[in-house]
C-alpha cells in the first residue's frame, strides 16, 4: 500500500506540473515508426502482445487500428486503472509519456485526428455534470476542491496528445481518489470525451459561463 501511494504522490506531482505548465516542445510531425519504437521502449508490448500471444492487456491490433486521436483517449481514459493496477501488482512502474511522445504512440496506433468530428459544446457542458467531474474538480469557482480550475488556461486543452498525455498521468491518482470518496469512476464512450474537451477549451478561450450550468458565450 506505501508504494502505490508513494507512486500516486509521483503521478499527482508529474500531473501538477503538466496542468500548470506550456505545452511541451513538440519533436517534429506524428511518426508511427518512432511510435512503433516507444511502444518497444515504454514496455507496452509486455501486456499487448500480438493476437497470437496471451498477453494480460488487449491485443495489439485490438490498439492499433483506424480511429480518431480523440476516441483513442477515451479508451486511454477507461482503460488506465486497471492497466496502473496490473502493472503494480507486477512491480512495473507506470511509464511516463510525454505530448510529443503521445503523439508519435498515437500515429502508431491508428490515430488521426480528422477522424474525430467536430466536438458539440452542449453535449460537453452536460457530460461534465453527468460524468460528475464537479465532485472533485471546480469549474468556475463551483464544484469540488482539487485544482488547477478546470476553466483555467491549461497546457492539455492545447492539442489531443497533450491532453491523453496529462490525462495519463492523472488517471491513476483521480481512480484512486473516486474509490476513497465513494465516487463512480467516469467512463466514456463515442465521442463524450471529445465533446467534453471542445467545451473546457471554448469555456476557456470565451470567458465562459459564471458556472457549469450556463451556456458558454462564444467568441464575437
Amino acid at each position: 500500500m506505501r508504494r502505490v501511494l508513494t507512486r500516486l504522490v509521483v503521478v499527482i506531482g508529474t500531473v501538477a506540473a503538466i496542468l500548470g505548465g506550456e505545452p511541451p516542445a513538440a519533436s517534429g510531425p506524428p511518426d508511427p515508426e518512432a511510435g512503433r519504437a516507444l511502444f518497444e521502449a515504454k514496455q507496452c508490448g509486455r501486456c499487448h502482445l500480438p493476437r497470437a500471444g496471451a498477453g494480460p492487456g488487449p491485443a495489439l491490433e485490438r490498439l492499433r487500428r483506424p480511429q480518431g486521436q480523440m476516441q483513442l483517449a477515451g479508451r486511454l481514459w477507461n482503460h488506465v486503472p486497471i492497466m496502473f493496477t496490473t502493472l503494480d501488482r507486477n512491480g512495473i512502474e507506470w511509464p511516463r509519456i510525454t505530448a510529443a511522445e503521445m503523439a508519435h504512440l498515437m500515429a502508431f496506433l491508428g490515430a488521426d485526428p480528422g477522424r474525430d468530428p467536430a466536438p458539440d459544446v452542449e453535449r460537453g457542458r452536460v457530460a461534465l455534470m453527468r460524468k460528475g467531474c464537479l465532485k472533485c474538480h471546480r469549474f468556475r469557482g463551483e464544484g469540488g476542491a482539487v485544482e488547477p480550475d478546470l476553466a483555467d488556461r491549461r497546457a492539455d486543452y492545447v492539442s489531443v496528445p497533450a491532453w491523453a498525455a496529462a490525462m495519463w498521468a492523472h488517471t491513476p491518482a483521480m481512480a484512486a481518489m473516486a474509490t476513497r470518496q465513494g465516487v463512480p469512476y467516469p467512463r466514456f464512450s463515442g465521442d463524450e470525451m471529445g465533446d467534453l474537451i471542445g467545451f473546457l477549451r471554448e469555456a476557456t478561450a470565451a470567458g465562459g459561463p459564471a458556472g457549469p450550468a450556463g451556456a458558454v458565450r462564444r467568441s464575437p
